[in-house]
């Protein structure tokens, strides 16, 4: 082997690794309500970002207006990174991210709820067919920016835009969102 082919061997290996580690989000989940606030630290881990035929495929089920359809969806899809909030760590199932101005859009979306905030009692129980969650990370080109989490929501399609109706009336705001290094 010569040291130009061992080079481009090394160069390739070290690409792979580095896509094989994924991309760390740190943010501060900050809510609101009257005489009421809570924070607490959320890490956003994406192993990969799906392509756009994957995205193409989850947006035609998403269409349809079916939130079991949806889920049962997702549910299907492997694992592809985590947001851990608190001590709860949730499996990603969507992640895809979109160039947005000199940054990217990056939504997250898990087969299951994260939490049921807004439910006015601690444990909060599930209302019937909130059973996904959705974090979407606003980020400029240095890898910071703000956000929102739907920690328990359905998503639907209205105007070919993909829209939430969370559990709560409480917006979970993300800030301080930051690239882990």
């Amino acid at each position: 082997m010569t040291m130009k082919t061992i080079l481009g061997v090394v160069i390739a290996v070290a690409g792979l690794a580095a896509q094989g580690a994924g991309e760390t989000f740190t943010a501060t989940a900050s809510v609101s309500s009257p005489g009421k606030k809570a924070s607490v630290p959320v890490t956003i881990h994406v192993d990969r970002f799906i392509t756009d035929a994957e995205r193409d495929k989850v947006v035609a089920v998403v269409k349809g207006n079916d939130n079991a359809a949806t889920v049962k969806a997702l549910a299907a899809l492997p694992n592809i990174g985590y947001i851990s909030l608190g001590e709860k760590r949730t499996p990603i199932k969507y992640a895809y991210a979109r160039p947005s101005g000199d940054g990217r859009l990056v939504t997250v979306v898990t087969a299951q709820p994260i939490y049921f905030v807004g439910g006015s009692e601690k444990g909060a129980k599930p209302k019937e067919g909130y059973n996904l969650a959705l974090a979407l990370l606003v980020l400029n080109g240095q890898g910071t920016g703000d956000g929102e989490l739907a920690p328990a929501a359905k998503v639907k399609v209205d105007n070919g835009a993909v829209v939430t109706d969370e559990y709560g009336s409480e917006v979970v705001r993300l800030v301080k969102i930051a690239k882990a290094k």
